[in-house]
């Protein structure tokens, strides 16, 4: 293709760049044509053997006669088996979401320890217990105990509890009655109470 005399040389070069590379996309769709032709040939092929095995006449064959089976026997009654500790294990329940009452603070770790327990094998480290604790903190003062923990980590780099027992105590010192006797105690004389 010949272009006119007064044609700036950057779009010469850019007409010849881009007809050189539809020259090579031609190619490859040739090359690909010619791939794809093959293959199907190829497979037609097949089929046509394929074809041929399932139409063609079958000779028969006498099979050998079948010798009369056995009596059945009854098989040996099973021993039982000791039970595995999957098929013994209960299936645990989360613990309920903490709001940070403190009537329920005691109740709510109890819960959470239990589980810990049974399940000590979902639990590698001390870290993603107190972490899988921590997401049961979604409203009120534990939500933001919680957040301010996390930020803590934010700003130091580090979590600022790094042990199950850690996280139980500083639990205990936020979300457990200072007193529990005293608080009995004015629950029975209270109102709420009669």
């Amino acid at each position: 293709m010949s272009l006119p005399a007064d044609t700036p040389p950057a779009v010469a070069d850019a007409l010849g760049y881009l007809q050189h590379h539809l020259q090579e996309l031609t190619e490859c769709q040739n090359a690909s044509e010619h791939t794809i032709n093959a293959t199907l040939m190829g497979l037609i092929a097949q089929l046509q053997q394929l074809t041929q095995l399932i139409t063609a006449p079958t000779p028969t064959v006498a099979l050998p006669p079948i010798p009369p089976s056995p009596p059945p026997v009854s098989p040996p009654s099973p021993v039982p088996s000791a039970p595995s500790k999957q098929q013994t294990r209960p299936k645990l329940s989360s613990p309920p979401d903490f709001s940070s009452e403190w009537s329920s603070g005691q109740a709510f770790l109890n819960s959470c320890t239990l589980y810990l327990r049974l399940a000590l094998e979902q639990f590698t480290c001390d870290e993603e217990k107190i972490f899988w604790t921590l997401a049961f903190f979604k409203d009120g003062c534990a939500a933001k105990w919680s957040k301010n923990l996390f930020r803590q980590e934010v700003d130091t780099g580090i979590f600022p509890i790094q042990s199950w027992t850690d996280f139980k105590q500083q639990f205990r010192s936020q979300f457990f009655p200072v007193n529990t006797e005293a608080d009995a105690i004015n629950t029975l004389e209270g109102s709420l109470y009669y």
